[in-house]
């Protein structure tokens, strides 16, 4: 196994599909918890530029709520209360890194329970306002994990340019 210099684990090059996905998925969870390591509550809270309200803290809240509404409400088919499933990143005043970190840790650890014995194969039914965006009924897990990489991808290159901007930290 390899790992970067700041000790992510390098996704193995020769892998199979599915612990390809698994391994990148989990490479860019690492990356953006990676990002907001060191920072103390304020730091987090620092937003980007003007009008947006994208912080490090809202990310790894948002990233909580796009693993709970893809593996809980969408592929397991659970009710999930209290959140929109497309959340955007306003902040809960009274929650720090921290917890923040801890209640996204354990939104990956259900999803990871979830899929675990399932094949890349299984489809699930999708709510109808992601069946109205993705002109679709049904997903497959395949899809799904390709679209959380893709979602981390994305927002892990927003937390590269938050974090520069806070103390100057580059790279990985």
């Amino acid at each position: 196994m390899t790992t970067t210099p700041d000790g992510r684990t390098v996704p193995p090059p020769l892998a199979g599909e599915r612990e390809a996905l698994e391994s990148w998925l989990d490479f860019h969870r690492a990356t953006l918890e990676g990002k907001c390591r060191g920072l103390d509550d304020e730091q987090a809270r620092r937003t980007s530029v003007s009008p947006s309200t994208m912080s490090l803290l809202g990310l790894v809240r948002h990233m909580e709520i796009v693993e709970q509404n893809w593996f809980q409400r969408v592929f397991a088919g659970r009710s999930v209360t209290g959140v929109p499933p497309h959340a955007g990143f306003d902040l809960d005043p009274g929650q720090g890194m921290d917890d923040a970190l801890a209640a996204w840790r354990a939104e990956v650890a259900r999803g990871q329970e979830l899929i675990a014995d399932v094949s890349l194969d299984d489809v699930c039914r999708l709510p109808p306002e992601e069946a109205a965006i993705l002109g679709a009924e049904e997903v497959s897990l395949r899809w799904i994990l390709i679209h959380l990489i893709e979602e981390y991808a994305r927002h892990n290159g927003h937390a590269d340019l938050l974090r520069e901007a806070i103390d100057g930290t580059t790279g990985a």
